[in-house]
C-alpha cells in the first residue's frame, strides 16, 4: 500500500498502467482521474512485447472526493491530476494486489529443475544429431513428470508457506517479557500435528513444539493480537517461551501501542466486554 499527496494544482504520474489490480481510497481532499481500457491483454513488464501506447478507450473520467473507492484492473492505463485545481489536496491510498500467473508457476517448475542432475549438467552444444535428440527428448520427458507432480495449487501453497514477513518490528526485550503478540506474516502460518510435535510453517521457516502448545499457538498466530498473560492462565503451557520462540523467527510481533491502534475497531474492546488481545 502506497500513500499519495498532491498539493495545488500538480500533476501526477502520466498516462500509465500496473501489471496488478488496484484499489484506490481516497482519504482527504479531491482528485481528477481518467482510466482507460488496456491495450494489450495480460500485460506484464517483462514481456514479449512493449506495451507503449495508450488505449483511446476511456473508461471513466471524474474526481475521486474523500470516502470514494475506485478499483483499477491490471493493464488499464490510469492518470490522476489536480491541474487547474487551485488551492487544496489530495491524499488517497493505492492498495495492489499482485496474482501469480502461468509464466510464474513455470518459472517455479524450472527452478526445481535444479535439484535433479540431468537438467544441470552442460548442453553438448557440437554433439551428434541423434544424441542431442536423445538428451533433448530425456530433458523434455523429465519435465513432463515434474509439471504433473508439481501441479499449480501446489505452487500456490508453497508460496505462501516460503514468502518471509515484509513488516518487520523488533523490539529485541526493550519493552521487558513481551506481554501482547500479533502474527505478521503476509499468509495465515500453516500448523500442522505430526507424530508427537506440532509443525508450524510460515516465512520459508519450520518451527516444531510439543502437541500441548498447539491451543496457544493457534491464538498467537490467529492474525488477531493475543495476550501472553492470559496464555499462561489458560493454557498448559509456557506462553512467554513459545511467544519468545516466534518473536525470534519474526513469525510475530510485540504489539507495541502503534500497532495496536492499527486493530482499532477490529478486535473486541472494553465497551464489548473485553479488551484488545483477549486471548
Amino acid at each position: 500500500m502506497n500513500t499519495y499527496l498532491t498539493t495545488n494544482d500538480a500533476a501526477g504520474f502520466d498516462l500509465h498502467w500496473d501489471d496488478h489490480d488496484v484499489i484506490i481510497v481516497q482519504l482527504g481532499g479531491e482528485k481528477g482521474w481518467e482510466v482507460r481500457g488496456p491495450s494489450r491483454p495480460a500485460p506484464m513488464y517483462r514481456d514479449h512485447e512493449r506495451n507503449d501506447t495508450p488505449s483511446d478507450e476511456i473508461v471513466w473520467s471524474g474526481t475521486l472526493c474523500a470516502g470514494d473507492v475506485m478499483h483499477i484492473p491490471r493493464g488499464h492505463w490510469h492518470q490522476a491530476t489536480r491541474v487547474a485545481r487551485g488551492d487544496g489536496h489530495s491524499l488517497h491510498a493505492t492498495f495492489g494486489f499482485v496474482k501469480r500467473t502461468g509464466v510464474d508457476w513455470l518459472t517455479w517448475v524450472v527452478d526445481q529443475t535444479r535439484r535433479h542432475e540431468m537438467f544441470r549438467r552442460d548442453l553438448d552444444r557440437w554433439g551428434t544429431h541423434p544424441h542431442v535428440s536423445a538428451t533433448t527428448h530425456q530433458l523434455k520427458h523429465r519435465l513432463d513428470v515434474l509439471i504433473e507432480e508439481l501441479p499449480q495449487s501446489r505452487f500456490l501453497s508453497a508460496r505462501e508457506a516460503e514468502r518471509p514477513a515484509r513488516r518487520h518490528v523488533s523490539t529485541a526485550g526493550i519493552l521487558g517479557p513481551p506481554e501482547r503478540l500479533v502474527c505478521v506474516t503476509d499468509f495465515p502460518p500453516q500448523i500442522d500435528t505430526c507424530g508427537d510435535n506440532v509443525v508450524v510453517t510460515a516465512a520459508g521457516k519450520e518451527l516444531t513444539f510439543v502437541p500441548e502448545a498447539e491451543p496457544a499457538l493457534r491464538k498467537l498466530l490467529s492474525g488477531e493480537p493475543a495476550s501472553v498473560s492470559n496464555l499462561n492462565r489458560n493454557t498448559e503451557v509456557d506462553a512467554e517461551a513459545i511467544a519468545g520462540a516466534l518473536l525470534d523467527e519474526e513469525i510475530c510481533a510485540e504489539l507495541t501501542p502503534e500497532l495496536t491502534a492499527g486493530y482499532t475497531g477490529l478486535v473486541p474492546n472494553v465497551e464489548n466486554g473485553g479488551t484488545v488481545g483477549d486471548a
